[in-house]
């Protein structure tokens, strides 16, 4: 299949365990699997919403595309603004966290589980 559009409007809401003031909705891919090799979430972090200290799955990619978060991993805290990006392997530990009184939004880019 050559292109393939997902409208923000027919997204996914879902609520993943140990995010607290998180609203993501899955813009690509769905849990399970997949035709396509990558699954993109919209997440959008409410003022002082986090995502607790986990191990990531998988290889994952962050977008920062509003606000501010911090990311914080192996003793390391770094202030993301629109358009940074952070990239964490398979096995890290990590925490975000939104320390401001904005909301901010954020991609979540990681390979499709089969």
């Amino acid at each position: 299949m050559g292109m393939q559009v997902f409208r923000l409007a027919d997204a996914e809401p879902f609520d993943p365990p140990g995010h607290r003031g998180v609203g993501p909705v899955r813009l690509q891919n769905g849990p399970g699997p997949s035709q396509a090799g990558v699954t993109v979430v919209l997440s959008h972090y409410l003022p002082y919403g986090e995502a607790e200290l986990a191990e990531q799955p998988t290889e994952t990619v962050y977008v920062v595309v509003s606000g501010e978060l911090v990311m914080v991993s192996e003793g390391v805290e770094e202030a993301l603004g629109p358009y940074d990006s952070v990239r964490f392997s398979a096995g890290t530990l990590r925490q975000v966290v939104n320390r401001t009184h904005l909301p901010a939004s954020m991609l979540v880019i990681r390979p499709a589980t089969s």
